[in-house]
């Protein structure tokens, strides 16, 4: 039986807990494809996975082990029925749940078809592994917010992966974004054409808290106002008449196709750190805890 290797955590307690296995490969049925993955970038939420979080929140339940990963990008290496996409062809994508077995971290992946978009020509496989959870995220936040109408909106962690996100899109429905980072982060967020500030102030008619600030963020949004979150499972109270919901990315490759041609095109900001091996997971993920990294450690598998 032919195998690939994939990072999993059987019980979880941070980096140290990652283990690289031999799992069996799987064929893809109909509607399905596999792909040969060449990049996953890691996440946050990653960290949080390894670390238990999720575990602790009653919302993984595996008797084996869980797989790690959420966006990749690579190569169709098989196709099932019902399913007209090249092999050979390029393609990123998102899987989404916690409760799994499987995850981006690994040699290969069978997803739905549905589930991935092409990798336009002048974005490589390495950026393409950074964009579909974020903007994902960022694209199904902002439609939580709806339109803006010139409304006033802060971004928390404007620099940050979901928030470089958030900013483009939310202008482009209209709102009036300024970004709440560090100092040193100014320019990056005038260059995405939003205001700047590095203090919490209140007063803002929404907030979309990328730096999950929770209860401090939402402090910020005025009363009657709306305020959306990224921590699943974890909704700060409503309080004052704001509006509160939290975002759950979802895997859509329709809607990531446009999102990875605004990559290439430089509308929207993507930036990798690092691609280091497979292997080094637990490095990748030490070193993202320290935090002040800007752009993303990429795995190669």
């Amino acid at each position: 039986m032919s195998t690939f290797r994939s990072a999993v955590v059987r019980t979880p307690g941070g980096p140290d807990s990652i283990e690289i296995i031999d799992v069996p490969e799987a064929d893809p049925g109909s509607g399905q494809v596999r792909v040969a993955i060449a990049a996953a970038a890691v996440n946050p939420v990653d960290l949080a996975l390894a670390a238990g979080v999720f575990h602790d929140l009653g919302l993984v339940d595996q008797p084996d082990h869980t797989g790690l990963g959420w966006d990749f990008a690579g190569t169709v290496a098989a196709t099932g029925p019902d399913v007209d996409l090249p092999v050979g062809s390029r393609v990123a994508g998102l899987v989404a749940g916690f409760d799994r077995d499987f995850g981006t971290y690994a040699e290969q992946l069978v997803v739905p078809a549905k589930d991935i978009a092409l990798v336009p020509d002048g974005l490589t496989l390495p950026v393409a592994a950074t964009v579909p959870l974020n903007s994902l995220a960022a694209a199904q936040l902002v439609d939580l917010l709806g339109d803006g109408g010139g409304r006033s909106l802060l971004v928390t962690g404007a620099a940050g992966a979901v928030g470089g996100y958030v900013i483009p899109l939310a202008q482009d429905r209209g709102w009036r974004v300024t970004g709440l980072a560090r100092a040193a982060d100014e320019e990056f967020v005038r260059d995405l054409g939003a205001g700047f500030v590095t203090e919490q102030t209140p007063g803002w008619d929404a907030v979309a808290d990328g730096a999950a600030l929770q209860d401090q963020a939402v402090a910020m949004v005025r009363d009657g106002g709306r305020f959306v979150g990224v921590q699943p499972g974890a909704a700060p109270a409503e309080e004052r008449g704001i509006t509160v919901r939290v975002v759950v990315a979802q895997p859509d490759g329709a809607r990531l196709a446009p999102l990875l041609t605004a990559t290439a095109n430089g509308r929207l900001p993507a930036r990798v750190h690092a691609v280091v091996p497979l292997e080094q997971a637990a490095e990748a993920h030490r070193a993202v805890a320290k935090g002040g990294v800007r752009g993303k450690y990429v795995l190669a598998p």
